[in-house]
């Protein structure tokens, strides 16, 4: 009884769980539109106040030309239609040539000359019509400089298109406004909703006790093994990652390292041992229970040793890629390319926008990725976890394969995504200056064992690390 007692309330948790899920999402869509919202409302304005501005060009020309000499307006005038029909007599001296030819009879006989000169005064006669019908213009509208005439039209056509865009402006805040009221009734009751929801969940938990851990700890290590075969790569080790901290794990080629990010995100099954997770509803989970797919909707983000990029998308678009875990649309709403598809998609085109301007990549996001620099990948590799909203961010030797440079910008760029958005780092990397420089805490381990964990200089000064990664002091 106590069996199906206990699967009827993780099955509920579940339930609710994947409820909360969704209207978080929905609330996170929600918040987000209104930015693409407002730039909506801009571009409208802007294409209205362009087409204002042409139509006042329109009306502005001829009092402009009418500053111009007579001279000046017949030059401006007579220049554009005379270089058409120069191009129309090259075509029909090119054709008479091909005339000529085609018949076998010499182009540079006198029957020949004769056409091309008859060719030529035509020609000559057309362009002195045009000018006298220039000159007939001139006089008919009587075309003086008349700089006060203009300089009024312009102030007055001025004063309209700054109460036009004022008007615009002041309809596109009441636009802005009934949208933000409509939406924050939304906001509020899916806030409700979550917090009814919340305290289902923590009717359904059975809480997992950990001993010695606090609320500021995020990621928790029991005892973790990773047997293959005969070989052991983890042996029974234990550590714990702080919110907010940047942590290091080190040790030499073949320690075991990223078989221990493989075990965190569940590509590997753990032989033994626990691997406590703090998730989205502030519960410790088992991520041991977890398929590997689930991981990220936990919260968790990963980077590999070497750069995965999908080459045949845009860098916008790899991002994109980064996102379909954040979708509330099915694959009928894909397939019809539904309207809540489409905000969607403006939403997260959006948010990576605006990811990869505050990375300082945006010039890129056109761009293919093949043949981008190095240094660049990985940062946008870095970008692309953070379309998740990850709490943890597994970086697996991120300073592979750059020069010092490259190495300097990459850190800057870790710390920013420390600071800005909250996140936990946790990087496996032999670059020691690197590690040295970034990392709050570091834990060094050896043939899958634990040799010390601490603050940078505590590493530094520990024997075991050194004789771990030189043989000695």
């Amino acid at each position: 009884m106590e069996k199906i007692t206990n699967m009827l309330s993780k099955f509920k948790k579940n339930l609710h769980k994947s409820k909360k899920e969704k209207l978080d999402k929905k609330l996170e869509f929600i918040t987000s539109y209104r930015y693409v919202f407002e730039e909506d409302l801009k571009k409208q304005t802007d294409k209205k106040l362009s087409k204002i501005q042409k139509e006042h060009d329109d009306i502005l020309l001829p009092l402009e030309l009418n500053q111009l000499s007579n001279e000046d307006f017949l030059e401006m005038m007579t220049k554009e239609a005379f270089a058409k029909l120069d191009h129309q007599l090259m075509l029909h001296i090119k054709a008479l040539k091909q005339s000529f030819k085609r018949k076998g009879q010499d182009t540079t006989s006198v029957e020949y000359q004769t056409k091309e000169n008859v060719l030529r005064l035509t020609y000559d006669e057309r362009k002195q019509k045009l000018i006298r019908t220039f000159e007939r213009n001139l006089l008919e509208q009587e075309i003086k400089g008349n700089q006060t005439t203009y300089l009024e039209k312009e102030k007055e056509l001025n004063a309209i298109y700054e109460e036009a865009k004022q008007a615009l402006q002041k309809e596109n805040d009441m636009k802005l406004q009934a949208y933000l009221a409509k939406e924050s009734k939304k906001i509020q009751t899916l806030e409700e909703k979550i917090k009814k929801i919340q305290s289902k969940i923590a009717l359904n938990t059975s809480k997992i006790e950990l001993d010695g851990v606090t609320d500021h700890d995020l990621l928790v290590l029991k005892n973790l093994t990773m047997r293959f075969g005969g070989l052991v790569a983890v042996n029974d080790l234990s550590f714990t990652v702080k919110k907010g901290e940047i942590f290091g794990l080190i040790g030499p080629n073949g320690a075991g390292k990223t078989t221990v990010f493989n075990c965190i995100t569940q590509f590997y099954k753990p032989t033994s041992g626990d691997i406590y997770y703090l998730n989205r509803i502030h519960e410790f989970i088992n991520l041991n229970d977890y398929k590997v797919h689930n991981v990220i909707k936990e919260g968790i983000a990963r980077t590999f040793q070497n750069v995965e990029m999908v080459w045949e998308l845009s860098v916008l678009d790899n991002m994109l890629v980064g996102s379909h875990s954040k979708f509330n649309t099915g694959f009928f709403s894909h397939l019809i390319h539904s309207k809540q598809l489409k905000r969607e998609e403006n939403v997260l085109r959006a948010k990576a926008i605006d990811i990869l301007k505050k990375l300082g990549i945006e010039a890129y996001m056109h761009y293919y990725p093949f043949g981008l620099p190095y240094g660049i990948l990985k940062k946008i590799e870095l970008a692309r976890t953070l379309m998740t909203n990850p709490s943890l961010i597994i970086l697996d030797e991120p300073a592979a394969g750059l020069n010092d440079l490259e190495t300097k910008e990459l850190a800057k760029t870790i710390k920013q995504i420390q600071k800005e958005y909250n996140c936990t780092i946790f990087l496996v990397e032999h670059d020691m200056g690197l590690v040295m420089d970034i990392c709050d805490t570091i834990c060094a381990i050896s043939f899958g064992k634990k040799l010390a964990i601490g603050t940078p200089k505590e590493i530094q000064a520990n024997k075991d690390v050194q004789t771990a990664y030189l043989g000695g002091e």
